[in-house]
């Protein structure tokens, strides 16, 4: 539920979201995510974290990064870091959590509502802290995908639940080959 008179704030956790979509089948595209989100409130930031790796030549999430940085979206990054696992695998490690936390925090004085596009269970005692400030906190996440995208404890705790794949139709776009938008990042998303 949205209040075409209250001040609304996104965050967007890009590696949860991406994930979220290719899940779902679609790509999001951000300007119509954008335009849906203006249209439902009077937005008065919209954040976009993501980690870039800084030692490639090329990183294929550039593109996406610089495109959302001149289309009024704040961006938020940071190098991602590279490891490799107990079987001797390749990962990248890049989460923004507390970075969304503490601007959301910082924000929640002035707006009426957050919207979080992220499924994972650590922005549960976030989301409780904003509502002790009055902020109502909607949650764009899936339950439709195979297993679902979004932890339980989130769900329970929003005010409003927003299924990903029911925005398809206004926010989506098929899926584009090849896929260069966000890395899959090493995360727990419980």
């Amino acid at each position: 539920m949205f209040y075409r008179d209250e001040r609304l704030a996104l965050f967007i956790d890009g590696s949860n979201l991406y994930a979220a979509a290719k899940a779902l089948g679609f790509d999001i595209d951000y300007k119509l995510l954008r335009q849906e989100f203006m249209r439902r409130g009077k937005m008065l930031r919209a954040f976009y974290y993501t980690a870039l790796l800084e030692n490639d030549e090329y990183s294929p999430i550039r593109p996406l990064v610089d495109w959302l940085n001149y289309n009024g979206f704040t961006m938020v990054t940071k190098p991602a870091k590279e490891f490799t696992d107990s079987m001797g695998r390749r990962k990248i490690k890049g989460n923004m959590d507390i970075e969304l936390a503490v601007d959301a925090m910082e924000l929640a004085p002035h707006v009426d509502h957050i919207v979080i596009f992220s499924g994972d269970g650590d922005f549960r005692p976030l989301i409780e802290s904003v509502q002790r400030q009055g902020v109502r906190v909607s949650v764009v996440s899936t339950i439709r995908s195979q297993p679902p995208m979004i932890a339980d404890e989130l769900r329970r705790q929003c005010d409003n639940f927003i299924e990903l794949d029911e925005l398809r139709d206004v926010i989506g776009r098929p899926p584009r080959e090849p896929r260069a938008e966000e890395p899959a990042l090493a995360d727990s998303q419980d």
